[in-house]
This record gives structure tokens, C-alpha cells and sequence, in this order.
């Protein structure tokens, strides 16, 4: 049985242009979701604050992770916090358009478009 710990890898930096980055790599689901959570609850949402969630190593997401990156999204439009979503799979990106969140969400097709947005 694999370690359900090791199927997620989160990781927050800095940007060097200035928005926090939190890159999420590998399989997001009911079992690694609280990892998820727990990095949502720790980013510093606020006004002028930039936040860009890197989704090009997910290999996998399901409803619970759907419901936490809609509560990232819904946690920094209420402090009035900009996010953006960067590298959606082309998988991924179907299912935000089936389920009507590629109408809410801000989405990039990679990190550096997403930063390049944010700084014009």
C-alpha cells in the first residue's frame, strides 16, 4: 500500500516578480486534501496580495480537491486577494469548463503568463 503522504507535494515560494507561488504536484483527493487545506489556510490572503496555485504537476484531482480550489478561490476574493491558477492539464482544464469553473476561475496556461498578468 503507498503512502498516501507521499502522492501530494505541495510547495510555497515567492516569486521573484512578486506573487506567493504554491505549486501542487501529484494526486489531489479525499486522502491528500487536508494537506491542501492546511496550505490554503496558511497563505496570506489580503488586498494586494498576489497568489498564484501552480497546477502543472497535478496528475490527478477529484471533487474534494475541486471543492478546496474553489474555496482558495472563494478565501481570497473575500480579503480581497488576486489568485490565479497556472498550467491546468488539458484534462483538468476540460473539467473546469464541464463544471462552469473556467467562468470563475483566473486561469494561465503556465506560471509565467500567470506572473505576467499580475505585474501589467
Amino acid at each position: 500500500m503507498t503512502d498516501t503522504k507521499d502522492i501530494l507535494a505541495l510547495t510555497r515560494q515567492s516569486h521573484p516578480a512578486g506573487p506567493i507561488l504554491l505549486c501542487v504536484a501529484g494526486e489531489l483527493d479525499h486522502y491528500t486534501g487536508p494537506r491542501l487545506s492546511e496550505a490554503i489556510d496558511e497563505l496570506p490572503f489580503g488586498s494586494g496580495t498576489d497568489v498564484v496555485i501552480d497546477l502543472s504537476a497535478l496528475e490527478y484531482c477529484d471533487s474534494t480537491g475541486l471543492s478546496l480550489l474553489i474555496t482558495a478561490h472563494h478565501r481570497a476574493e473575500a480579503a480581497g486577494s488576486s489568485l490565479s491558477f497556472a498550467g491546468p492539464s488539458p484534462e483538468l482544464a476540460r473539467v473546469f469548463a464541464i463544471v462552469g469553473l473556467d467562468q470563475v476561475f483566473t486561469l494561465h496556461a503556465s506560471v509565467e503568463r500567470a506572473v505576467e498578468a499580475l505585474v501589467r
